[in-house]
């Protein structure tokens, strides 16, 4: 016998019971296929050993997956072929009280093989311990920025190539037009033409110089996406010249970077970018977009998420989008909603659609198209204003007075 002495009852004793799951969309042609395919992730996932091997007691029976569903679903279009939903629920001591580990277990080795899309996530208590998920949230920056109820207008400083003289002059134009959240866009970083520090220090003083004019409490948010051991420093020094929150790109640094960098000692608020790990989302055998932009970005502690809108740049569909919404404001747990900020080549006009589709409770991120409507940026920020003004009223007397919905409301 390969385990002969083997201690079960020792392993036994060390594991409490509680369990949390992943659900995947299996495209498989028939239940005993899907059934296959999710025995294989419970044992891929955990183990990754030949289960008719494991030595008995407490291995097979509470530290590989278990199926705990496997449900049809139709084939349409919008499901990439995916036939099958399978819940699969795994002890809370393989995650090990670390975010890393707990990714490792809903979509390690199976990210590469074939067929297997990462549908859902369901915490329960004990992975809520170790995250706390976002610090802020959609209550804590309407605080920051002192503003209650409409959504927050978002927009980036670009292009690339300019001096940190002339960003901060731009960072600047855009609160004294009623940018609420003025963030760096994700290309800049540490570049000899706006270096870092030189960069954030000059976009602060512009920002509150332009907040002293209008009575408003605008906030500029800097790129830390930095090499490894940079990141929190950088962010650090950004708290330290009066940056009101950090922008950072958790498919280059990593999700657990951006989990630390939600903690105490920062203590400003995160913005998650999604440049690098989009073809998770646009991949039927990756992540699906809600799990990826909404669900993961809180749980790793972002208080906003960038995602790529509808009807933009990029290919993902309105329900996917509004879905990335609810997932960021719904369930899982106790975590704080977080705000969505749709982007990807958004204009004015568009900003009524989307205060319709996504709620009050949103972040309007325009970025060059604040250039198209002519040469003066504080003019062309104050149409901003206003058009997120009007549409935010539409909303509200669409709703009978009431408070603006969120976008996981249904009503009609």
């Amino acid at each position: 016998m390969f385990f002969e002495g083997y201690d079960d009852a020792r392993t036994q004793g060390m594991i409490g019971g509680g369990r949390f799951s992943a659900v995947y969309r299996l495209e498989a042609g028939d239940e005993q296929t899907a059934r296959s395919m999710a025995e294989d992730i419970c044992v891929e996932q955990t183990v990754e050993f030949p289960f008719s091997l494991l030595p008995p007691g407490a291995v097979p029976r509470e530290l590989t997956g278990r199926v705990e569903a496997i449900e049809k679903i139709e084939k349409n279009e919008k499901e990439h072929g995916g036939r099958y939903l399978a819940v699969i629920s795994f002890a809370d001591e393989i995650a090990s009280g670390e975010f890393t580990q707990f990714l490792n277990v809903i979509f390690g080795n199976i990210s590469i093989k074939r067929g297997i899309q990462l549908a859902g996530i369901r915490p329960d208590r004990a992975i809520f311990e170790f995250l706390p998920g976002p610090r802020f949230g959609v209550s804590g920056i309407r605080e920051i920025v002192g503003v209650p109820d409409r959504p927050l207008l978002f927009s980036a400083l670009k292009p690339m190539g300019l001096s940190a003289a002339d960003m901060a002059r731009l960072a600047g134009q855009f609160a004294e037009g009623g940018i609420d959240i003025v963030k760096d866009d994700h290309g800049l970083t540490n570049q000899v033409f706006a270096p870092f520090e030189e960069r954030v220090s000059r976009c602060v003083d512009a920002v509150r110089t332009a907040n002293a004019k209008s009575g408003r409490r605008s906030i500029y948010v800097p790129n830390v996406t930095a090499p490894s051991g940079q990141v929190l420093e950088r962010a650090l020094r950004a708290r330290e010249l009066g940056a009101g929150g950090v922008l950072v790109t958790p498919g280059l640094v990593g999700l657990d970077t951006m989990r630390a960098l939600a903690g105490p000692e920062i203590d400003l608020p995160v913005f998650a970018h999604p440049a690098f790990i989009g073809s998770y989302a646009v991949n039927p055998q990756g992540i699906a977009p809600h799990v990826l932009f909404g669900t993961l970005m809180r749980l790793a502690g972002a208080d906003v998420s960038i995602f790529p809108n509808y009807g933009g740049r990029f290919p993902l569909s309105r329900e996917e989008c509004l879905a990335t919404a609810r997932a960021g404001r719904e369930e899982p747990g106790p975590l704080r909603p977080i705000f969505p900020a749709p982007a990807g080549g958004m204009e004015l006009a568009n900003v009524e659609e989307i205060i319709r589709s996504y709620g009050g409770d949103l972040l309007v991120l325009i970025g060059g198209g604040l250039f198209r409507g002519g040469t003066d940026i504080v003019l062309n920020c104050r149409r901003f204003l206003s058009e997120v003004e009007r549409g935010f009223s539409l909303l509200q007397a669409k709703t009978n007075g009431r408070r603006a919905c969120p976008s996981s409301c249904r009503c009609p």
